[in-house]
């Protein structure tokens, strides 16, 4: 099978649904996995075999590429369903562009659009009634790709598998969030991939966030490899300050470039604001904060969608940002985008992908 062919998507429908076990109302983040999941399998230098199925573990090869080189990369996206069931995905063609580019950096194989978005099209139809319709909740979309080459040896795998799983969840996080500025680990240097969405950019974050959690803060706030000057990006999301009339987020290849970050500047140059990315020094915020400039910080991504922080913690030293409640532009955007996704107000923008 040739990528230029179409690809025909099979259904496996499962003998028993879960659904009626769910607490739809007390939904813990990526706790509870729906009924099916979408897997599609690359051989012989093609995409193969894209089938629905029941959702279930995979067999892998104990010398698997994925488990000794990681080359394993993932996307997440948000489905949400309207007051008159309508279920709709909130710009899944950007994180098909963004999963692709990890997949070229990794040395794996670009995902056929056909694939990535008729089969994430063809799953929420067959798992339509997972899609949650509380306030605040949605479904959550982990699309994934490993190496599964049986053979060990530093090379790009023969093979591998991509899959799309989901989860119904509530809010990422309940509350605003505290930050440390993280001075000695780095999450990414300069021609390297921290802009993809690799398993390995995650897996060496997770040391430094306990030291962060034994402090008392929720996240760490990451900082560049050569010198630890410039603010790039929280653990699980990207950073937003309003300083001044601007709104900022520091921009480079070491960050990565968030669908929700990419609609919040968007909206934000659309609404009228000056919108800049660019680099922010540790210095110019914490100056900013002093000085009573900096009136706005939040993390943006998919699973947090727009998260208030409410202190920065800079060598021994708490900064306390401004009340949630007079934030004016992260409360604007929050309330609109979550209408907007909601389908409370009208798209002009064709942001919702309907299923």
């Amino acid at each position: 099978m040739s990528d230029t062919n179409t690809y025909s998507i099979r259904v496996e429908p499962t003998k028993e649904s879960r659904l009626s076990q769910v607490d739809f109302s007390n939904l813990k983040f990526g706790a509870i996995m729906s009924d099916h999941m979408l897997v599609a399998t690359y051989d012989d230098g093609a995409w193969q075999d894209v089938v629905v199925v029941p959702y279930g573990d995979f067999t892998v090869n104990p010398s698997m590429s994925a488990l000794h080189y990681g080359q394993a990369i993932f996307e997440g996206i948000k489905g949400y369903k309207f007051a008159d069931g309508t279920v709709s995905i909130f710009r899944p063609e950007k994180n098909w562009e963004r999963f692709n580019k990890s997949a070229k950096r990794l040395q794996m194989p670009e995902v056929p659009e056909e694939i990535f978005m008729d089969g994430l099209k063809t799953l929420l139809e067959v798992d339509r009634k997972w899609v949650p319709s509380q306030e605040g909740t949605s479904l959550y979309i982990r699309p994934f790709m490993f190496a599964t080459e049986g053979a060990l040896g530093v090379h790009p795998s023969k093979s591998y598998t991509f899959a799309i799983i989901t989860c119904p969840v509530g809010a990422y996080y309940s509350k605003p969030i505290s930050l440390k500025v993280e001075t000695y680990y780095t999450r990414a240097a300069e021609g390297g991939v921290g802009f993809s969405k690799n398993a390995g950019n995650y897996a060496l974050s997770l040391y430094p966030t306990q030291l962060a959690n034994d402090e008392g803060y929720d996240q760490i706030m990451w900082t560049d490899a050569n010198e630890h000057k410039y603010v790039e990006e929280a653990g699980t999301a990207n950073l937003i300050f309003r300083i001044g009339d601007t709104i900022i987020t520091p921009h480079g290849d070491t960050i990565l470039h968030g669908v929700t970050r990419r609609t919040i500047m968007e909206l934000a140059e659309k609404w009228g604001y000056k919108a800049e990315q660019r680099k922010v020094s540790i210095q110019e915020l914490i100056d900013g904060i002093e000085a009573g400039r900096v009136s706005e910080a939040f993390a943006a991504g998919t699973a947090a969608t727009v998260t208030h922080i409410s202190r920065i913690g800079y060598e021994g030293q708490d900064y306390e940002l401004p009340p949630v409640e007079g934030r004016e532009f992260s409360n604007k955007v929050l309330d609109y985008l979550n209408q907007l996704r909601y389908g409370k107000i009208d798209d002009p923008f064709g942001w919702n992908f309907i299923v």
